[in-house]
């Protein structure tokens, strides 16, 4: 790389058309001025701007190639989805995609003053579109193919072997992946005080390795209902292999659906999904599949309490391409479901935010070393960036807080401990 002049931004020549990219460029550098926490480089053809401090070794220190001085009017237009746009479609890069993200997360801020540039009739537009995607009974089957229905080899390549797709717990800083998928899981029957005779209800099979887990360590029986036909036939097979048909029931249904009462209630990142619109009808279902002396644990991505109506009301990138019909609860809202429309106590909390980043982080880097394969399966060069940056987008968020993981577990009534 040829040596660039480094220029603080508070020295930058605001002149309107001083080079292709003109007043949206003008504006965007004004924006990145604010920037309050850790640095980002901004590397041009002929010149390189540094914005922020290099001060602090913790960063986050973001480093962004421009190939296309267009960059700046799109994103200029299209706010914070249009910085995922144009790295997919190759208007820029990173030497390290996540750095960028978590520079963004850690300055919030000046993050939303770029969004609130951002024309109103696209950001209208925007919202109508999440909002025919919400979830309804009716329209939950297909948010949940537009992700899930990738294919299950697809998620095989990156996933640990239980094809875990939730934040793992890592018991000691340098376990694998494998063993903190599997700490995850002991964490959550310890939590649930699985028994023998316990009959646990799963809302969310994922590739059925909660069920499968509950099943051969604790020895239970367990129905697990899913909506994603990849993942139930997946689920299905998974349990035969191992012949627990007498133990785990998998079902192709919508939890609306689920009829009976269960003694413990699993939920590992589903409400996610859920839709705020419908947050009342999945707890008011929690409370109804229990017993009056259950316990049920939900492992949920949440919003800070601060920032849950704004994130709410607005569509990310995340909401756009990934989780069409997705929204994040924070814990005040879920505390006040609990509240109001269950008779379930709150009892427990563990914060595992910082394990979710390096659970992404962990994924990101065995898909990186799979790209031949997801080729081979058809996936382009532009499809493998919008993964890249989902993955980064996320770590950086977890990596700075500004979403976090709980592990929350919920007691009924009659409950007892052990």
């Amino acid at each position: 790389m040829s040596e660039y002049r480094v220029k603080n931004i508070s020295k930058l020549p605001m002149l309107f058309g001083q080079k292709q990219g003109g007043l949206a460029r003008t504006l965007i550098l004004k924006v990145l001025g604010k920037l309050q926490v850790g640095s980002l480089t901004m590397v041009e053809q002929d010149e390189t701007l540094l914005f922020g401090s290099k001060a602090d070794p913790e960063g986050p220190h973001a480093e962004v190639h421009v190939h296309d001085l267009d960059l700046y009017r799109r994103i200029l237009t299209g706010g914070t989805i249009a910085a995922g746009e144009t790295y997919i479609e190759g208007l820029w890069s990173s030497p390290n995609l996540t750095e960028v993200t978590r520079a963004f997360s850690g300055n919030m801020a000046m993050l939303e003053a770029m969004s609130d540039q951002q024309n109103w009739l696209l950001r209208l537009a925007l919202k109508t579109t999440h909002w025919g995607r919400r979830n309804t009974a009716a329209r939950s089957r297909e948010n949940i193919a537009a992700h899930y229905d990738l294919g299950n080899e697809f998620f095989s390549l990156f996933l640990d072997p239980s094809m875990m797709y939730s934040a793992a717990v890592f018991p000691a800083p340098h376990s694998d992946l494998a063993a903190a998928s599997q700490y995850k899981l002991q964490l959550i029957c310890e939590d649930l005080e699985l028994k023998p005779e316990d009959h646990l209800v799963e809302i969310g099979t994922g590739w059925g390795g909660m069920a499968i887990y509950a099943a051969e360590h604790y020895h239970c029986r367990v129905t697990t209902t899913t909506i994603s036909k990849e993942q139930f036939d997946y689920a299905v097979q998974a349990v035969e292999k191992r012949g627990l048909q007498d133990r785990i029931t998998v079902l192709f249904d919508d939890y609306r659906d689920l009829e009976g009462q269960f003694d413990k209630l699993v939920s590992i990142e589903m409400i996610e999904a859920v839709g705020h619109q419908f947050y009342d009808t999945y707890f008011g279902t929690l409370s109804r599949l229990l017993k009056p002396d259950g316990k049920a644990v939900i492992q949920s991505i949440t919003m800070t309490d601060q920032r849950y109506e704004q994130a709410r009301d607005a569509v990310d990138f995340i909401k756009r391409y990934i989780f069409p019909g997705g929204c994040l609860p924070s814990l005040n809202v879920i505390s006040n479901a609990l509240a109001n429309v269950t008779d379930m106590q709150l009892s427990g909390l563990r914060d595992i935010t910082r394990d979710y980043a390096d659970t992404l982080e962990n994924w990101h880097g065995t898909f990186l070393t799979q790209l031949d394969q997801v080729r081979a399966m058809g996936f382009d060069d532009r499809f493998i960036r919008m993964w890249r940056y989902y993955l980064s987008y996320c770590e950086g968020g977890f990596r700075e807080r500004i979403i976090g993981t709980y592990q929350i577990t919920m007691t009924k009534p009659y409950y007892r401990p052990n």
